[in-house]
C-alpha cells in the first residue's frame, strides 16, 4: 500500500544551512519496464527504512571494488539488494537499532544468507554530492545512521565528496528469494544479478506528492532548490 503518512513528525530539521554549496543531478526516466538485473547494495536495515517510508536517502563514498575506488552511478534504476556484514547496531539510531524484520546483529567477515530476499526495487531520480560537514550535519534527520557515523563517511576519502541518492522505492508483488551466487561478494555498490526478476505491477512506497515533498525539504533544508524545481 502507498504509504499517505503526514511528515509532520518525519524529519523535521532543528536548523537549515544558507550559503552552502551542492552539486546536483536528476535523473529522471519512469517509462514502463517489466523486468531488472541489475541491484544496488546496501546494508538489510537500510533497505528496510527505505520500504517502510522512513527514509528516500542513502549516503555513498563508494566500495573498495569500486572502478577507482570513486563512486559512480551506472543504472539508475535497481533492485535492492539487501547485506549484513558491516552491519551494527552502534551506527544507526536507536529507533533502528531495534528494528525487527531485520535484526541489525554483527556476522563474521564473508557471511551472507544461502538466499537473498528481493523486495524492491528503485529508481534514483536525484544525485547530490557534499563535501562539508555542516552539509552531513543538516542532513542528519534525513537518514537512519548516527551523525557520528555518517561524519565518517564523510571524512574517509577525504578528496571524494559524499553521495546523497534519492531513492523513489516501489516494493515487488511478491518478495523473491534469490540464491546467493559469489559474483555478488565483495565491497562494491553495485551488482548484476544471475537472472533477470520481474518487478510488475510493484507499488510505490510513497505517493508522489510525499515522495516530492520530502525530496524538497531535504533540499531546502541546505538551502537549494532540487534540479529541476
Amino acid at each position: 500500500m502507498t504509504s499517505q503518512r503526514s511528515d509532520s513528525n518525519f524529519g523535521s530539521p532543528k536548523s537549515c544551512l544558507s550559503g552552502t554549496e551542492l552539486s546536483g543531478t536528476e535523473v529522471s526516466g519512469t517509462e514502463a519496464i517489466a523486468t531488472l538485473q541489475d541491484g544496488l547494495k546496501e546494508w538489510a536495515i537500510a533497505v528496510s527504512a527505505l520500504l517502510q517510508g522512513e527514509t528516500i536517502l542513502l549516503l555513498r563514498k563508494g566500495g573498495i571494488r569500486e572502478p577507482n575506488g570513486q563512486f559512480n552511478l551506472p543504472q539508475r534504476r535497481v533492485l535492492l539488494y539487501p547485506t549484513y556484514e558491516h552491519q551494527k547496531p552502534e551506527l544507526l539510531k536507536p529507533q533502528f537499532q531495534a528494528q525487527l524484520q531485520y535484526p541489525v546483529e554483527p556476522v563474521p567477515s564473508g557471511w551472507h544468507p544461502a538466499t537473498v530476499p528481493i523486495a524492491a526495487w528503485a529508481n534514483i531520480t536525484q544525485v547530490a554530492e557534499v563535501s562539508e560537514p555542516a552539509q552531513v550535519e543538516a542532513l542528519l534527520p534525513w537518514h537512519i545512521w548516527t551523525a557520528d557515523f555518517a561524519t565518517t563517511r564523510l571524512r574517509w576519502k577525504p578528496r571524494s565528496p559524499l553521495s546523497l541518492l534519492f531513492l523513489r522505492v516501489y516494493r515487488l508483488p511478491e518478495v523473491i528469494s534469490l540464491p546467493y551466487h559469489e559474483s555478488y561478494g565483495g565491497c562494491r555498490s553495485w551488482l548484476t544479478l544471475q537472472r533477470a526478476i520481474a518487478i510488475a505491477p510493484a507499488q510505490p512506497v510513497l505517493t508522489d506528492a510525499l515522495y516530492q515533498q520530502r525530496v524538497e525539504q531535504i533540499w531546502q533544508c541546505i538551502n537549494l532548490n532540487a534540479p529541476g524545481g
